[in-house]
């Protein structure tokens, strides 16, 4: 037993492991000020190439990815328990499950429609198939930007031993 232990301090080896345990987070004015700035343009640029799935394959999911590449921007940038109290796990389970249920709102409504499984061309509708993929690449982008926040979430709660998303 040392001597600082024997006299009620704690020992060298009790304040390192205290400070690796509890770090406080440190803000970076540079770090801050570039997501101010650049988060609205990446949230932008997600919810084009979101709007513009169509044109290409993966356009949701990739346009999902970015989005919410956004909240992981922010969260890094202001901390992790700030940006998860803004943004409550329950709303990312509501928007994934709002994205579920479009997805197979559109998907189902094609079979009732008598076509198959999103078969567009079943519905009556004025360029079915633009509208279709349109809100079907949109609801993969909205299930994709919630799983990823939630990752994000998960991961960050396990290594700081918090509570998960």
């Amino acid at each position: 037993m040392s001597d600082a232990s024997a006299n009620g301090a704690p020992s060298n080896d009790e304040t390192e492991s205290d400070e690796r345990t509890v770090r406080p987070y440190v803000e970076s004015p540079i770090i801050m000020a570039t997501v101010r700035v650049v988060a609205p343009f990446v949230f932008t640029f997600g919810l084009f190439i979101m709007f513009h799935g169509a044109d290409s394959s993966g356009g949701g999911f990739q346009g999902g990815v970015i989005v919410g590449t956004v909240i992981l921007m922010l969260g890094i940038a202001f901390g992790i328990e700030p940006t998860r109290e803004w943004v409550d796990p329950r709303t990312l389970v509501s928007l994934v499950g709002v994205g579920v249920l479009v997805f197979l709102v559109i998907g189902f409504g094609t079979v009732v429609a008598g076509g198959g499984f999103l078969d567009y061309d079943a519905v009556d509708i004025y360029h079915a198939n633009k509208y279709g993929i349109e809100l079907v690449e949109l609801a993969i982008g909205v299930i994709v930007s919630g799983i990823i926040t939630g990752l994000f979430f998960a991961i960050a709660a396990g290594a700081s031993g918090g509570e998960s998303a």
